[in-house]
């Protein structure tokens, strides 16, 4: 059982979440995990200047994704950071070139989730997982979110990401923000509710 955890991040935090669903996934016996990282389309002049580019050295090492990860995974946990309430162009633009995939029906069936990560509490992390169920819907995937047995999603003594949408977090107006406890233990755990319902999928 194969479960694929795609991530675009520009500062570290959607890969800080992706790490932790990973974790969440690899909890599960049969799990077959790997990270991927999205293809940057920002040139490194551009991504020098913002500081991006000595943050993203951190997860360099990791292989970027292709669509023969996306072919071969029974399940794909999407993590992008939100822009304007949307999911990152890097993963825009890479999900627009699975059109042949999605032409031979490869994603129907597949588990597909998502995890996002914010500056501000209201800045769309809601908004940017529904629409991206949108492309997962079309797809033709079963969508699975972040239940709320996972009662960390309640908390009212802190601010805090997720959602039964599923695992965010707050990055803060200058990325200083580091995912918090809560935060990360809601990422595992949307990892390893999806690696379970993809193991009762796959028998």
């Amino acid at each position: 059982m194969k479960i694929l955890i795609p991530f675009y991040s520009m500062y570290g935090h959607t890969y800080q979440m992706a790490e932790a669903v990973a974790q969440g996934a690899e909890e599960i016996d049969e799990a077959e995990v790997n990270l991927r990282r999205i293809p940057e389309t920002i040139s490194e002049d551009v991504l020098a200047e913002s500081g991006a580019l000595e943050a993203q050295e951190e997860f360099s090492n990791i292989p970027e994704c292709t669509l023969n990860d996306l072919e071969e995974a029974d399940a794909i946990i999407f993590g992008t950071p939100t822009r304007y309430g949307n999911m990152a162009g890097q993963m825009r633009q890479f999900l627009d070139t699975t059109g042949g995939l999605w032409q031979k029906g490869a994603f129907i069936g597949k588990v597909g989730s998502v995890f996002v990560s914010t500056a501000t509490q209201h800045g769309g992390q809601e908004s940017t997982i529904l629409n991206f169920h949108t492309t997962l819907l079309h797809l033709g995937m079963v969508i699975v979110g972040l239940p709320y047995s996972f009662e960390g999603q309640m908390r009212l003594d802190e601010v805090t990401g997720g959602s039964p949408y599923g695992a965010t977090t707050i990055a803060g107006g200058d990325g200083t923000r580091e995912p918090s406890n809560n935060e990360l233990e809601a990422a595992r755990f949307q990892g390893k509710h999806v690696a379970e319902v993809t193991a009762q999928l796959v028998k």
